[in-house]
């Protein structure tokens, strides 16, 4: 291990062999009180009953335990000084699976937080649109109402009511904007066809590629933002005249690519929102990469991870 020639984590094939006890298990204890992993983070099972539990301890710090089946007496006192040359590297090992655990932890969290995230999108989507937006579109026909019911010569209040009812369908338009963002309603009739839509309002002319296939919604959701983040870019920052959108199943992933002709030198560490991207790539448990030299255009490119 010293000389970098062996990991850790195998100290416990060492002590297999060196008490010749194929069986033996190494159980770490990560945290005070809470019940044992295997060298994998498992939760370990039950112990058999016709085991024997040694704990493995370092500097008055309780590491874990020894499960095994002892055949002879002189097996059984042989363990402590296994044990105890073996200390470092089950100290080790110990850490490192605890940092595994942590690791796991975090990005089970981040998941989570973006579920929460997505959820609460698609619920202000709801209130937008049943609530205010409606409530706007009943005030129009109101006043478009009212405008009938004047006579000829109210020519001043007719414009006033014209200028009120081009407020009305303004504020409309807004609120539509604006729940599109929070989670497009066309990701109901699949993530291709959002796709079509947006590259449909781009300045610049945008080639999509895309099937008819359906993913989870929370894959969707996310490769629909991808794709919103990166044609923002490229036409905002990059100055593109021609973008190419393409999206495709690949190994358990759905990919999704955004490649410009613009002036490139876009990176994930400059700017928010690439930085944003990549946070909400990653709670996805996805991989976001930016392919950018400058004068060469950009490729943005999210692996998210589909399973169905």
């Amino acid at each position: 291990m010293r000389a970098d020639q062996a990991e850790p984590e195998q100290v416990e094939d060492v002590l297999r062999s060196s008490l010749d006890d194929p069986g033996l298990e190494l159980w770490f204890v990560l945290q005070g009180d809470d019940p044992p992993v295997d060298a994998r983070g498992r939760p370990a099972t039950a112990r058999p009953h016709d085991t024997e539990s040694f704990a493995v301890e370092r500097g008055g710090v309780t590491l874990g335990q020894v499960v095994w089946r002892p055949r002879t007496g002189q097996q059984r006192a042989m363990l402590p000084s296994v044990v105890a040359a073996a200390g470092m590297a089950i100290d080790m090992a110990r850490l490192r699976v605890e940092l595994r655990h942590r690791l796991e932890d975090v990005e089970a969290s981040r998941a989570r937080i973006a579920t929460v995230a997505d959820e609460e999108r698609r619920r202000i989507e709801r209130d937008l649109h049943d609530g205010a937006q409606q409530r706007l579109v009943s005030i129009g026909l109101t006043l478009r109402h009212a405008q009938h019911q004047l006579g000829s010569d109210d020519l001043g209040a007719r414009q006033t009511l014209d200028g009120a009812v081009a407020e009305v369908a303004a504020a409309i338009d807004e609120l539509r904007e604006l729940a599109h963002g929070l989670r497009p309603a066309l990701l109901q009739a699949g993530l291709g066809a959002a796709l079509r839509d947006l590259a449909s309002r781009a300045p610049v002319p945008v080639d999509v590629a895309a099937t008819g296939d359906r993913y989870p919604p929370d894959v969707e959701a996310a490769a629909y933002f991808v794709a919103c983040e990166g044609l923002t870019n490229a036409v905002k920052h990059a100055g593109a005249e021609h973008i190419q959108l393409q999206v495709a199943r690949h190994d358990g992933s759905l990919v999704v690519s955004v490649a410009d002709d613009g002036v490139g030198g876009a990176a994930v560490g400059r700017g928010s929102g690439l930085t944003g991207l990549s946070d909400r790539v990653a709670a996805r448990g996805g991989n976001l990469s930016v392919d950018s030299v400058l004068g060469r255009g950009t490729r943005l490119t999210a692996e998210l991870p589909c399973v169905s």
